[in-house]
């Protein structure tokens, strides 16, 4: 959903202060962390991202580890036009309503692909009501989704330990990468634990998505 551009881990959204330094975070294999190698024979050679599950074990545990409760293992370079990461995510994690607009049109795209566990995507319109809810789990008969550029969308972790595949338009520039939904509340605040706990009741059996409407 929301990556930072370091190249290794970091804390989804790319704003928060908290977030793993890029030298040292999640290093490619050799390193105690694994990731990408060359290997011996051609030393020159292109690096090879491993995502594997000790890949994935490590990430949620770093994910339930944070106050933000879910964490981004970037794929891509900085300068790279397509941002390419995995994203753990913890139930409890509260992602901000919000749509990706790009200055070319159909670049504000997203796909998702889960990976491990189960994640809950809410597609909303203008004024937050829920248009579409969607279950997306490794092991289900939906297991991925690509959103359409402008579409308020929002996430909740279904599983602990969810970990999916995202692929969007970069580089990624912080002031503009997202344009947020009015009437949501910030991160970090009461108000944002609740939401994120009404969203995720809708996938529960009985949940009403004409319930989550803000007031």
């Amino acid at each position: 959903m929301d990556p930072s551009q370091a190249p290794r881990s970091v804390a989804a959204g790319g704003t928060d202060p908290g977030a793993v330094p890029a030298a040292g975070a999640l290093p490619r294999s050799g390193d105690p962390m694994g990731g990408g190698f060359a290997t011996d024979a051609d030393p020159g050679a292109a690096a090879i991202d491993r995502l594997d599950q000790p890949l994935f074990d490590r990430l949620a545990a770093a994910a339930a580890a944070r106050p933000r409760r879910r964490l981004n293992h970037n794929l891509h370079a900085e300068p790279e036009a397509v941002q390419r990461f995995l994203n753990a995510l913890q139930p409890g994690t509260y992602v901000r309503p919000h749509r990706h607009l790009r200055s070319s049109p159909g670049e504000g795209f997203e796909c998702f692909v889960v990976l491990q566990g189960a994640i809950g995507l809410l597609v909303l319109d203008p004024n937050g009501a829920v248009l579409a809810r969607e279950r997306l789990e490794a092991a289900g008969p939906l297991r991925g989704i690509q959103l359409a550029e402008g579409q308020f969308h929002t996430l909740v972790a279904l599983s602990a330990d969810a970990v999916m595949f995202e692929v969007k338009q970069g580089p990624y520039v912080p002031a503009a990468d997202k344009d947020f939904l009015a009437g949501f509340p910030l991160e970090g605040t009461p108000e944002a634990a609740a939401q994120e706990r009404a969203w995720r009741a809708l996938f529960e059996e009985g949940g009403r998505a004409e319930a989550d409407a803000p007031g």
